[in-house]
């Protein structure tokens, strides 16, 4: 199998972001919460590779326990919408009938509503936490992962495999679970992999808005914010976890095109 370019450059961002975020849990150059305020706005130097923010505190430090943070929700988010979004779309696109039909016009009406602005009214009820973030992007992103996984099924169910297992007298949820769903999967995880980088970067638009995790906690989204005051001033505050932002998205963008390549046969031309 030919190594794409596209892989190789998305591997090696991905590896770079997701070691530092392992590496946050167990060890970070200094305290990311412990202030200084001596050394306020420090600009990168030996000690503080990438300066200290406003309050003294190592931007490195506080880059690499963001990472976990914004790897750790999106994995949540995507892992929740995907089961969710994954049994409803199997079910009712499989099955047809008055309940797909009710189901798909709930699903739909969620669908008006752009993800974000749906997140955003979802935290502002739940209020700003990690887990409140995961559930409430989960809400949001769940309606078009639904929207995937039925028409997919429904392109399935109409093919001969699927006459077959049922002419050999095995059961629609036998049929539906055992050939439709591996076939389904290729699709979904096409989709899941673009969603990652979605839900990256809306838990840093609403850590942005103050509603992601609360500080002190470090998250690129709150970095951000935290660094408008200083912008004509110390630039670095907020290209750092911005430009972590966009390396990360570059690299689950070309990962997922790799994938996508892979996945699908008529990509190998």
């Amino acid at each position: 199998m030919k190594i794409r370019l596209n892989f190789l450059i998305g591997l090696v961002l991905g590896v770079i972001v997701l070691s530092m975020a392992l590496l946050a849990l167990v060890w970070t150059p200094m305290n990311p919460l412990q202030m200084d305020v001596i050394h306020r706005l420090n600009g990168p130097g030996a000690g503080h590779p990438f300066g200290t923010d406003e309050f003294g505190r190592d931007v490195l430090s506080r880059i690499m326990t963001g990472a976990w943070t914004s790897i750790s929700v999106a994995f949540m988010t995507v892992a929740f919408s995907v089961v969710v979004g994954t049994a409803i779309g199997l079910v009712t696109g499989f099955f047809r009938g008055w309940v797909d039909r009710i189901v798909m016009l709930l699903n739909d009406a969620l669908l008006a509503f752009p993800g974000i602005l749906l997140a955003l009214g979802l935290v502002a009820v739940i209020g700003p936490s990690k887990m409140g973030i995961v559930l409430a992007l989960g809400v949001a992103y769940t309606p078009k992962v639904v929207r995937i996984v039925r028409g997919t099924v429904m392109s399935l169910r109409q093919r001969e495999f699927v006459e077959a297992s049922r002419a050999l007298g095995n059961s629609a949820t036998y049929t539906m679970l055992r050939h439709v769903l591996p076939n389904a999967i290729a699709p979904i995880a096409v989709f899941a992999t673009s969603m990652f980088g979605w839900v990256i970067l809306a838990e840093s638009a609403l850590s942005f808005l103050g509603l992601g995790v609360p500080p002190p906690a470090a998250t690129w989204g709150n970095m951000l914010s935290a660094a408008r005051p200083h912008l004509a001033t110390h630039t670095y505050l907020s290209v750092i976890p911005g430009a972590f932002i966009a390396m990360t998205l570059l690299s689950i963008n070309l990962l997922g095109d790799a994938l996508r390549d892979w996945l699908d046969p008529r990509m190998a031309h």
